[in-house]
């Protein structure tokens, strides 16, 4: 029987308990900084050299649905009641609504240093040392909003425009196409600065702190953006019945754009499962 995921923002008080201690002896089990490993190991952006996997390539959405699940599998081991609730950005756009409570995932972050004071996941409380990433700090940090040059968070509109576009992705199936459901909800847009930041990762750069870059995981809050966002996959899939993933087939031999997609035989790592195969998940779970 398939299980549920909820809005972040109807968890009851005692479902925030319970997903936070599970989050919390993940950690302690050391499992949640293999996960930061991963995301670090598979975070390549266009000009570098590796295969495109988890990030600019049509395998963003598959990727990530299997990253989830596998971190959703850890949290239900210590706790089978619990599953990762989504964050929906679009109407919970406040600086203290949504997840950011104390009993949650706590608050901001100081003006200083942008070090998370509040709530289980904040360095003081002793459970949350960030051990894995691009930078020597050892706290949860967050910029909400970005004080210094404010950005907002997108709007329903902004997602509206994404999910009606009918092409999952398009050719050289990169940062750089200006269509496809793909790159529009990834949301690498044209021009520079934050004009050019749509949906995932205006989010990622809204929130700031931790959750820029490849160790963006090091942050809770990581895995809600990401459960919001597979399920506006979901949501596409039902709008564009008969409309799947692209490319049909990944590019053989010789072919410029073939480390700007999965080509390891069609196969995502590290797990080599293929992008369709998670195409459908509701008989795993389903939302709410």
């Amino acid at each position: 029987m398939a299980y549920v995921r909820k809005d972040v923002s109807r968890l009851t008080a005692a479902e925030r308990g319970r997903l936070v201690k599970a989050f919390l002896e993940v950690k302690r089990r050391g499992e949640y900084d293999e996960f930061v490993r991963t995301h670090i190991e598979y975070y390549t952006p266009d000009g570098e050299d590796g295969l495109r996997a988890a990030h600019m390539a049509p395998s963003f959405l598959p990727w990530h649905r299997r990253f989830l699940l596998d971190l959703e599998q850890a949290l239900r081991r210590v706790d089978g009641s619990v599953t990762v609730p989504y964050w929906d950005w679009t109407r919970d756009r406040s600086a203290s609504g949504g997840p950011w409570t104390k009993d949650l995932l706590g608050g901001n972050g100081r003006a200083r240093d942008q070090q998370v004071m509040s709530g289980p996941f904040a360095y003081a409380a002793g459970h949350w040392t960030i051990t894995e990433g691009i930078t020597d700090g050892e706290f949860l940090a967050r910029d909400l909003g970005r004080a210094r040059d404010p950005i907002d968070l997108p709007t329903r509109a902004d997602l509206d425009r994404a999910l009606a576009d009918p092409a999952y992705d398009v050719p050289p199936w990169d940062s750089t196409v200006t269509r496809g459901f793909r790159n529009r909800l990834e949301g690498w847009g044209t021009g520079s600065g934050k004009a050019s930041w749509h949906n995932h990762n205006r989010v990622h750069r809204w929130v700031g702190g931790t959750m820029l870059g490849g160790a963006s995981v090091n942050d809770p809050v990581f895995w809600f953006h990401h459960a919001f966002l597979d399920l506006q996959w979901e949501r596409w899939q039902a709008r564009h019945r008969g409309q799947h993933y692209l490319p049909a087939r990944p590019p053989g031999p010789g072919d410029p754009q073939r480390d700007r997609v999965v080509a390891r035989g069609g196969k995502l790592p590290p797990w080599d499962v293929t992008p369709e195969s998670l195409e459908d998940v509701s008989r795993i779970y389903r939302y709410a």
